[in-house]
């Protein structure tokens, strides 16, 4: 903030001790006018009198009308797009994320046609509401209604971009994802095969023509492994002094190292080799495997499984027969690779069936030995 005097010759301004121009040499006349200039963030505000001591009251004045913010110096800036948030996260996402394509379907299908141009603080949470309402109404390209677990996504999704904004400092509003309630979800699906089932199931492979198919499902039945982490695999991966494998860079990030059953090192060893690439179950011409709809939907028909049985179910089978069989939830967290304790307690249920089943046979145990007991004392008394 400054006052200065304004000279009437060139229009120059000048300190209030100047005596005279020092653009055109105009001595001060003794009607001063003087010019209040206040400057903020770029902005420039003056005002012009015929009285210092007016000035002074004006200069206070306008200090006062800052500190309460009712001077409008600083215009706000308009809300960066979500459109600009997106252009600056999927170079980072890519290096990242791994599933930064997921992010990429999604914000291409669901949040762009709907957010993508309009500025974070324009975006409402009733505009989600209806984001959402729209969704439940919608139908996936195979004809279905989308899954709450989808619909939820968007708003996690959502959510994640304004608070990715925040933390690099483009955005400091508020986020109106978190003020809408997500959908709930009952994603707790445990999927395992009936004795029958089963059986059908080994039947078929044994029998299947294509090796390479059969050995993925082969193998991941008696490991219980993610599909994509047995996409990964490559021999160098494989121990088998050891009999163990090597998870490089799981969906717990951390690597892990778990022990082969027999079976699972019978399936390796006869794996069919017709190309020179390092990955053990390898898709065309030897390349890294991205996907196996086709096969397992070829193998699930022919072994007369459920329609929506799931290649993911083999996982759950894995641990269900492993809790069902007595093994301990810590032991199968492990074997599963769950960072998370929690994720492991869908088979709580298992084990604490099999816990009971214990505890009748233990009353069963206990029997014969009370009626030993009973024959002894009556003999000891007889005797």
């Amino acid at each position: 903030m400054a006052i200065n005097i304004r000279c009437n010759a060139c229009k120059a301004e000048m300190k209030l001790s100047s005596k005279k121009c020092k653009k055109c040499g105009a001595a001060i006349p003794k009607n001063k006018t003087y010019k209040v200039i206040v400057r903020m963030n770029g902005q420039r505000v003056t005002k012009t009198v015929h009285n210092l001591e007016l000035a002074r009251e004006i200069e206070s004045k306008l200090k006062v009308d800052i500190a309460r913010k009712d001077f409008d110096l600083e215009r706000k800036k308009p809300a960066i797009r979500l459109c600009d948030v997106w252009k600056r996260y999927l170079p980072w996402a890519k290096e990242n994320k791994k599933t930064w394509r997921d992010d990429f379907y999604n914000y291409k299908n669901h949040i762009e046609p709907l957010f993508g141009k309009k500025q974070l603080d324009q975006i409402s949470s009733f505009d989600i509401e209806k984001m959402i309402l729209s969704l439940k109404k919608q139908k996936t390209t195979r004809g279905k209604p989308y899954a709450m677990a989808t619909i939820k996504h968007q708003i996690v999704f959502l959510s994640r971009l304004y608070s990715i904004a925040n933390h690099w400092g483009l955005y400091t509003g508020d986020n109106p994802c978190q003020k809408v309630k997500k959908p709930k979800l009952n994603n707790q699906v445990t999927e395992y095969l009936t004795d029958d089932e089963l059986t059908r199931l080994q039947d078929t492979l044994k029998i299947w023509p294509d090796k390479m198919s059969s050995s993925f499902v082969k193998f991941a039945l008696c490991t219980g492994l993610r599909r994509g982490e047995m996409f990964k695999l490559t021999w160098n991966d494989i121990d088998f002094d050891r009999n163990s494998v090597t998870l490089i860079d799981p969906k717990g990030k951390e690597n892990q190292t778990l022990p082969l059953s027999e079976k699972a090192i019978d399936v390796l060893r006869n794996i069919p080799k017709n190309y020179d690439t390092p990955y053990i179950f390898y898709g065309r011409n030897g390349k890294k495997r991205v996907d196996f709809k086709g096969p397992w939907q070829g193998i699930k028909k022919a072994a007369g499984l459920p329609d929506d049985f799931r290649l993911h179910g083999l996982r759950h089978h894995f641990a269900s027969a492993l809790v069902s069989g007595g093994v301990d939830l810590y032991i199968v967290q492990k074997l599963l690779t769950h960072k998370d304790a929690s994720t492991t307690q869908r088979y709580a249920h298992l084990h604490n069936e099999t816990l009971r089943n214990a505890v009748n046979l233990s009353d069963e145990l206990l029997e014969p030995r009370q009626k030993d007991n009973l024959i002894k004392l009556e003999r000891r008394h007889n005797g």
